[in-house]
């Protein structure tokens, strides 16, 4: 049974406090403005902003509702939409759009927070009602950790062998709208790195913009060769490879960006994140919600920006960080971390839930 508490009258469900008060900060009073998406996308659920809209008038805020427009992708659509933010305390996103902003939303804005549980059923479970302070304390130990870290290497089971050392840029971009529930670390920069990097099952975009085809099956494995910001060759069936390229070239054409830039990339570090369908037969699902697992690493390609326009997705990922490793073959291991042990003894219920992960994420293979 999902847990409650007693504000006044009303019972107010753990998943509603987790998030208005423990992530966006919001307080008895405070003009709250939730942004849902355009009536018929089935991206979202219709129930899960309405638990938060009666959760937040039970704790005696003034709620607002509103849809996002259909079709933003240029930021001409956009400026008319973010004149429309103004004037509130907080603004929380059950909508795509809120993705869309994530690395450029203006300082003259509310604070806005993007929301990952894409129904009530996930909102309500472990993954919308986990320890949201105790997640942002493992992701800000995990951010600390690559900073100090001498070398850093990732491999995966199809292949994957890429290293280097974190190079303190302002590459390491992060986002400008709060995440609920906390799901990465601050992107990882790609300058400082190289090496191969196993493109299989799909391509697939990142939430940045939409555009078609906007996911991109492989019949096998690509090898993408990567040195700093490049790539540099890739590898693998001569189709596929001619694939990838003419995808990469396609999606560079639409926004005239450079294909083959490689910016960044991070692992999910959420113990309950997880998928119970098919990856490929709901990939706008997916792609907007499973990269919180700590069995997927993602970069973010095309495009000389973060997120850029096309992800690579690695399954099970092992990191090491100076030989130590805190993700191993998808299992995240906070105590692996400096004073990760003292750390995760102070969320007893992060903890049960790194110890027994959920680990279907909706890939098979």
């Amino acid at each position: 049974m999902n847990q409650t508490f007693d504000i006044g009258n009303s019972a107010i469900p753990s998943c509603a406090i987790s998030l208005l008060q423990d992530c966006v900060g919001a307080a008895t009073g405070d003009r709250l403005l939730i942004v849902v998406e355009p009536t018929g996308t089935g991206y979202y659920d219709d129930e899960a902003p309405k638990v938060i809209a009666a959760a937040a008038r039970a704790m005696k805020m003034k709620v607002y509702e509103t849809q996002a427009p259909a079709g933003i992708s240029t930021p001409d659509d956009m400026a008319p939409f973010l004149d429309t933010l103004h004037g509130f305390d907080h603004v929380i996103f059950f909508a795509r759009v809120g993705d869309q902003i994530r690395f450029s939303i203006s300082d003259a804005l509310p604070p806005a927070t993007m929301v990952y549980t894409l129904g009530r059923d996930t909102l309500e479970s472990s993954f919308g009602t986990a320890c949201h302070t105790g997640l942002c304390e493992i992701r800000d130990t995990i951010d600390a950790a690559f900073n100090e870290a001498k070398e850093v290497r990732v491999t995966c089971p199809r292949g994957t062998d890429y290293r280097g050392l974190v190079q303190h840029t302002s590459q390491a971009v992060e986002v400008g709208v709060k995440r609920f529930p906390t799901l990465v670390p601050r992107p990882v920069p790609a300058a400082g790195f190289e090496g191969k990097i196993m493109l299989s099952r799909f391509l697939v975009g990142t939430g940045s913009r939409f555009y078609e085809p906007y996911y991109l099956a492989l019949n096998s494995d690509v090898a993408a060769i990567v040195k700093d910001n490049r790539v540099i060759r890739l590898e693998g069936d001569s189709r596929e490879v001619r694939k990838v390229e003419k995808h990469y070239q396609h999606v560079s054409d639409l926004f005239g960006i450079d294909p083959w830039y490689v910016h960044s990339w991070h692992a999910g570090i959420h113990p309950a994140c997880e998928f119970n369908h098919d990856a490929a037969s709901d990939i706008l699902r997916w792609a907007g919600s499973a990269f919180g697992s700590p069995r997927i690493l993602h970069f973010h390609t095309c495009g000389d920006y973060a997120p850029g326009e096309i992800s690579w997705n690695i399954a099970d990922p092992t990191i090491h960080l100076d030989g130590n490793a805190i993700w191993e073959n998808g299992y995240l291991y906070p105590d692996r971390l400096p004073g990760g042990d003292s750390l995760i003894q102070r969320h007893p219920r992060l903890a049960a839930l790194y110890q027994s992960p959920h680990r279907n994420i909706g890939l098979n293979g």
